[in-house]
């Protein structure tokens, strides 16, 4: 009978998954192609909802109705959201597209958005619910990384996001327990809503 050490299956552990890892960056260095026309437009789909938020905090910062300790979350979401543009925007770019920008899109609120502290709670948990939603979706129908990998490790900060807000709105930090993804048609409806 062989017996093994803790350290022993650790480093055959680590072995395997380099190997595994090894023969996984094969297979995605040669399909590293072009991503499916479905892909690269769930990208652009994201692309446009970054823009969109991060157009929305910088309103809700420059609205001036939150105290200290929520204007620090506050620019730490807009940094996420430009992490999370750049992110996406580099995937279409390693594509050969041109990723929209912010002057590419007109946004549209509705009246008296930013005029509180609730309002602005209100849109914001809104909008975090449709971009959670669209990395959900994104990360159930993309079929090629890094995009996939990208949209899910961004709907877990999306969450966080949408916690900030719930909590704002309900005093209840945290949310469903599975949120829905949203499908590439659903999301488009969604941010149709706050662009043109």
């Amino acid at each position: 009978m062989q017996s093994f050490s803790r350290g022993g299956l650790l480093l055959r552990g680590a072995a395997l998954a380099l190997t595994a890892s090894g023969a996984g960056a094969l297979a995605a260095a040669a399909a590293a192609d072009t991503p499916p026309d479905a892909d690269l437009a769930y990208a652009r789909l994201l692309v446009a909802a970054d823009l969109l938020a991060a157009d929305f905090y910088g309103r809700a910062l420059a609205a001036k109705q939150f105290g200290a300790a929520d204007v620090k979350t506050l620019r730490r979401a807009a940094f996420n959201e430009k992490e999370h543009y750049d992110a996406v925007a580099g995937v279409l770019t390693a594509a050969g597209q041109t990723p929209a920008t912010a002057a590419d899109i007109d946004f549209s609120y509705p009246a008296k958005a930013y005029a509180s502290r609730g309002s602005i709670a209100k849109l914001g948990a809104e909008l975090e619910a449709l971009q959670l939603g669209a990395y959900l979706g994104a990360a159930d129908a993309v079929q090629t990384e890094p995009l996939r990998g990208i949209a899910s490790r961004i709907a877990a900060n999306e969450a966080q996001h949408a916690g900030f807000f719930t909590g704002l709105l309900d005093n209840r930090p945290l949310g469903v327990s599975l949120p829905l993804p949203l499908a590439i048609d659903a999301a488009s409806n969604a941010l149709a809503a706050y662009t043109s």
